[in-house]
């Protein structure tokens, strides 16, 4: 069952690497709701890029992340025989029923939440925030520009073997990934480039970006991705 992690290094001083972490998921949460404040009952029913969720399921997952209530979350993943990912998708479509000026509302007052799964840490939540927010201005054709170094600090934790959720074992192996924008590389191998939020979106399983992006490595990255999504696994962690 998943846990809260703190900021805090063993000796309880305050760890300032995760508290800048917050603090951009902070700004992203809030930039969000901005975001979406003003939409419409039609845009609001739109398909996000998250495979099975409409923009509305999207902000409402993103409410009960940011704050899960671990009485429901344990019951629902009990019920879901013990899937996290079956028991989060059950209760983020629940939460999107909620009047949609109070998904707003809720997202802003936890903009500050520090909650994170142990052993995933800060950097998952962030990611899961500006990937979800990819989800919903993509669609939309809505103006918004990622924050780079929240995109570099997620590259990093997508990269990592933290990020299992996220990114599926073996998707990146052989290849070097080049964000143009960030002057960011990771691994050896075949290069696929792209902008940061792109290849971070594709990372986490977006395949309608796939054609943003180019390189040698750009269609072996597109064969596994793909692969991933026709085998009816859910290509991020929700």
């Amino acid at each position: 069952m998943p846990e809260s992690t703190s900021s805090e290094q063993p000796d309880g001083k305050p760890n300032a690497a995760d508290d800048e972490v917050f603090a951009a998921i902070r700004r992203a949460r809030l930039g969000l709701a901005d975001l979406v404040a003003g939409l419409d009952s039609d845009q609001l029913a739109t398909p996000s890029l998250c495979a099975g969720w409409s923009v509305r399921d999207v902000v409402g997952h993103l409410v009960l992340a940011s704050d899960p209530p671990k009485a429901r979350l344990f019951a629902a993943v009990v019920r879901a025989r013990g899937s996290y990912d079956r028991a989060m998708d059950r209760l983020s479509r629940a939460e999107a029923t909620r009047p949609f000026p109070d998904l707003v509302a809720n997202l802003r007052a936890n903009a500050d939440s520090r909650f994170a799964v142990a052993g995933v840490g800060p950097r998952g939540p962030l990611t899961d925030v500006l990937v979800h927010t990819v989800d919903i201005a993509v669609p939309l054709r809505l103006s918004w520009s990622a924050p780079p170094d929240a995109v570099r600090a997620s590259l990093e934790f997508a990269t990592s073997s933290r990020a299992r959720a996220f990114v599926p074992r073996g998707r990146l192996s052989g290849l070097r990934l080049h964000a143009s924008d960030l002057g960011f590389t990771w691994g050896q191998g075949a290069t696929v480039n792209g902008s940061g939020i792109d290849l971070l979106a594709v990372l986490c399983g977006r395949a309608a970006l796939l054609e943003r992006l180019d390189g040698p490595g750009a269609d072996v990255l597109e064969s596994r991705t793909l692969g991933t999504i026709t085998s009816g696994r859910r290509p991020d962690g929700g």
